[in-house]
C-alpha cells in the first residue's frame, strides 16, 4: 500500500508548532511570516472586519500581502466574552503567542504574559514594541521615528538632510529578532519545560544597525560622517554616470582589483602613479582621482562596463528599481520569487492580484522555504479552527449570526 503524501510543510523545521498572533502593520507580521515559512502553523487573529493593514494604500499597499503568507486567519470579536473564550481555547495548547500592540493593550484584554503563562506554562510570549522597558517605553514609535532618533536617518541623508532608509528596515529586522528570540526560547523549553517572554524593539534594533558607526567614533575619536559625505574605506566605490545618462555602481576595493581595472581599461598612467600605489593612497587621492575616473568612464555604455567588470571579477551593480526585480534573471533561475495570489481584501486596491513574492533569503539543505499558502482572506480559516476546538456547526453559525465572527462561512461540509 503506498504511503500517504506528507502534509504540506511536514518536513520543515517548525512543523507541529502552533503560533497565535495579534499583529498588524509590519513588525509583528514579519516575525509570524518567518515562523510560518519555517513550517509553523500561524493563526492570525483579526477583528471581524479584518486587520486595518489590509486597507492601506500608497507605500503600505504591499504590507499585508508580503508579511502574511503561509498563515491562517481567524476573524473574531475579542471584546465579546465568547470571542475571548475562543482565543483562550486556541492558546491553551499553543506554543507561541506574538503581539505588536502598544504596551498594556494585551493586559487590558486579558492576554498579558502573566495571564497566558498561567493558562499555558509552556507558552512562549513574544512582544514587538517601540522600545524595550525603560524611560522611553511608553512613547509611540514608528520605523521613521526611531530612524530619526537612532542615528540611521542622519547617516543616510546628506549633511543637514536626515533621510529615512528606503524600506521598513527596523520593522522587518525587529520582527526577525523576535523570531530569533522565539527559536531560542523553543530550544530552551526543551530543557526547562517552560515558556518565557521574549521582547524585540524598534529603537534597540536601530541602535544595533548603527553600532558600527558608534564604534567607529570610539576607535577614531571622529564622528562618523553621513554616507553621502563619508570618507570611504575604499578608493573606488561609487555610482558613475555614463553614456546616455545611465548610472552604474563600480568598485575596486583591493590593490589587486585596482590593477585589474587599470589593465582592463588601459589606465597605465594611473597604474604606475606612485600617488595611487595602495588603497589608502587612493582614498587620500579621491578628490582628484574620482573626477578623472568619471571622465574616463563617461563615454562607456553601462552594459559594457558591467560586462567588462564581470569578466574581470570586479564588483559592479546596475541601479535597479524594485519593480524591475520581478524580471531579475538570477531570481527567476533560482526560484527566489514564488507565485502568490492576493485576495481582494488583502490591500487597499480591493481587487484580486496574481503576482510573485520573494522567499526568505536562505536555503535549508539546499532548498528554499516554500510558499505553502497565499495570504488569507478575512476569516478564511475561522470555521476550520473552531471545529478543531470542538465547536459544532450550529455553535459556529450562532456566533456568526451574533457578529462574534467575521468573514464568510467556509464553503462545503
Amino acid at each position: 500500500m503506498p504511503e500517504a503524501a506528507p502534509a504540506p510543510g511536514a518536513a520543515l523545521p517548525l512543523a507541529g508548532v502552533r503560533v497565535v498572533e495579534f499583529t498588524h502593520m509590519v513588525m509583528g507580521p514579519s516575525c509570524g511570516m518567518i515562523l510560518a515559512d519555517l513550517g509553523a502553523e500561524v493563526v492570525k487573529i483579526e477583528p471581524p472586519q479584518g486587520d486595518n493593514t489590509r486597507r492601506l494604500i500608497g507605500s503600505g499597499a504591499g504590507f499585508f500581502g508580503m508579511f502574511n503568507r503561509n498563515k491562517k486567519s481567524l476573524a473574531v470579536d475579542i471584546r465579546d466574552p465568547r470571542g475571548r473564550e475562543i482565543v483562550l481555547r486556541l492558546l491553551a495548547d499553543a506554543d507561541v503567542f506574538s503581539e505588536n500592540f502598544k504596551t498594556g493593550a494585551m493586559e487590558r484584554l486579558g492576554f498579558g504574559f502573566a495571564a497566558l503563562s498561567r493558562l499555558n506554562p509552556r507558552l512562549i510570549y513574544v512582544s514587538h514594541k517601540g522600545f524595550l522597558p525603560g524611560p522611553y517605553e511608553h512613547r509611540t514609535a514608528l520605523d521613521e521615528v526611531v530612524q530619526m532618533m537612532g542615528g540611521l536617518a542622519y547617516m543616510t541623508g546628506p549633511v543637514g538632510r536626515p533621510l529615512r532608509a528606503g524600506t521598513s528596515v527596523n520593522d522587518i529586522m525587529g520582527g526577525m529578532f523576535g523570531a530569533i528570540g522565539v527559536l531560542a526560547a523553543l530550544r530552551q523549553r526543551e530543557v526547562t519545560g517552560r515558556g518565557q517572554e521574549v521582547q524585540s524593539a524598534l529603537f534597540e534594533n536601530n541602535v544595533f544597525l548603527v553600532a558600527q558607526h558608534m564604534l567607529q567614533f570610539a576607535v577614531t575619536g571622529q564622528p562618523a560622517a553621513p554616507m553621502p559625505s563619508r570618507i570611504s574605506a575604499w578608493a573606488v566605490y561609487d555610482v558613475f554616470t555614463v553614456a546616455d545618462g545611465e548610472q552604474v555602481f563600480l568598485a575596486a576595493v583591493s590593490d589587486t582589483q585596482w590593477l585589474q581595472m587599470c589593465e582592463e581599461f588601459g589606465f597605465a598612467d594611473l597604474q604606475t602613479d606612485a600617488r595611487l600605489a595602495s588603497n589608502n593612497h587612493r582614498v587620500r587621492a579621491r578628490d582628484w582621482m574620482l573626477p578623472l575616473l568619471r571622465e574616463r568612464f563617461a563615454p562607456f555604455a553601462a552594459a559594457e562596463l558591467a560586462r567588462r567588470f564581470e569578466q574581470r571579477g570586479l564588483p559592479y551593480a546596475p541601479i535597479t528599481r524594485p519593480e524591475a526585480l520581478f524580471d531579475d534573471p538570477h531570481l527567476q533561475a533560482t526560484g527566489g520569487l514564488a507565485p502568490m495570489h492576493l485576495p481582494a481584501d488583502a490591500s487597499g486596491a480591493a481587487r484580486e492580484v496574481d503576482t510573485r513574492a520573494p522567499l526568505l533569503p536562505l536555503t535549508l539543505d539546499g532548498q528554499r522555504l516554500p510558499l505553502r499558502s497565499d495570504p488569507p482572506s478575512i476569516g478564511q480559516h475561522t470555521d476550520e479552527l473552531l471545529r478543531g476546538l470542538g465547536y459544532s456547526d450550529d455553535e459556529v453559525a450562532a456566533l456568526r449570526r451574533d457578529g462574534v465572527l467575521g468573514g464568510a462561512p467556509a464553503a462545503g461540509p
